[in-house]
């Protein structure tokens, strides 16, 4: 809690969406500090209710080519305020609190995240490991706007939205994938909200979960979701239980993919809640899905409720 270059696997199609969500409510504890280093909701709505891989995979063929527009898309409506919209070919890294890019510099000269046609890239090379060597880390952390880091405190309502493209080399695993966490800062704290990439039952799925208990938002197959851009947002309201909840929606070209809603969950620890985005992952999948891989993300907002 990292010297070969990317090699991006060939594009999938894109195929039917399944989505199989799971609720449930339970109390976490408070975690003890030690990171591990490692669509729209309506304004009104009202919410309900380790092992090492051994093998490097043989190089592939180049792999789908995103658009590069960044898309303008609504917000979430009355009641809301803006409070963040980075653009990458402007802001570059200087839109985020802090970068944490090869902590343990285990790939050295080698920059992992960085701004690409219009896009926030996140690279991850099998070489590389954190600092704990059973995992790897390439993220970012917080939000700046205008030379202020923005904190999201105790009783607030907030809602992230962006845009992500994840490749078919980023595959789900047995263990743990997190691309994007809700967390308090400070050194070894847990994770209060991951989304993530794990395979259920042998089948990949993107899942939101809130951590300490386990509860599960929802989840959709992956497949579908990969070599092209989807939409994401994560409501949430910061508070102990039973004062939080979580609203999670995922789209795809205007289909819904994900809506579900958890109420009356703990979000909350102490001092602040910061978000994280980028790739952090396990090194002890036994599916054998682990490769050189990269995100990408773009649009990304954050509204305030009033």
């Amino acid at each position: 809690m990292r010297l070969s270059r990317l090699s991006i696997a060939a594009a999938a199609a894109v195929t039917t969406l399944v989505v199989a969500t799971g609720v449930a409510v339970a109390r976490h504890g408070r975690s003890s500090r030690g990171d591990h280093r490692p669509g729209a909701v309506a304004a009104t709505a009202t919410p309900t209710a380790t092992s090492v891989p051994t093998a490097t995979p043989a190089p592939t063929s180049p792999g789908p080519t995103p658009s590069k527009a960044p898309i303008s898309k609504p917000g979430p409506g009355a009641g809301w305020v803006l409070r963040w919209s980075p653009d990458a070919a402007r802001d570059g890294l200087r839109a985020f609190e802090g970068v944490e890019d090869d902590r343990a510099g285990s790939e050295p000269g080698v920059k992992h995240i960085y701004v690409k046609d219009g896009s926030f890239r996140f690279d991850m090379h099998l070489v590389q490991r954190d600092t704990s060597p059973d995992r790897q880390r390439n993220e970012v952390k917080g939000m700046n706007a205008g030379g202020s880091d923005l904190s999201l405190g105790l009783g607030e309502t907030w809602r992230l939205s962006w845009s992500l493209f994840i490749p078919d080399s980023l595959q789900a695993t047995t263990t743990f994938t997190h691309i994007m966490q809700l967390k308090m800062p400070g050194t070894g704290s847990s994770p209060i909200l991951t989304m993530s990439l794990r395979r259920v039952g042998g089948v990949p799925k993107i899942e939101v979960q809130i951590n300490q208990s386990g509860t599960i938002v929802g989840r959709a197959d992956l497949a579908p979701l990969q070599n092209h851009w989807v939409d994401t947002a994560v409501e949430f309201r910061i508070g102990d239980k039973p004062d939080g909840y979580v609203h999670w929606t995922l789209t795809d070209a205007g289909r819904t993919a994900v809506d579900v809603t958890s109420t009356g969950v703990d979000l909350w620890m102490q001092d602040r809640v910061r978000p994280k985005w980028g790739i952090y992952r396990s090194l002890g999948d036994t599916s054998g899905a682990l490769r050189d891989c990269y995100l990408l993300l773009r649009d990304m907002r954050a509204y305030r409720k009033q």
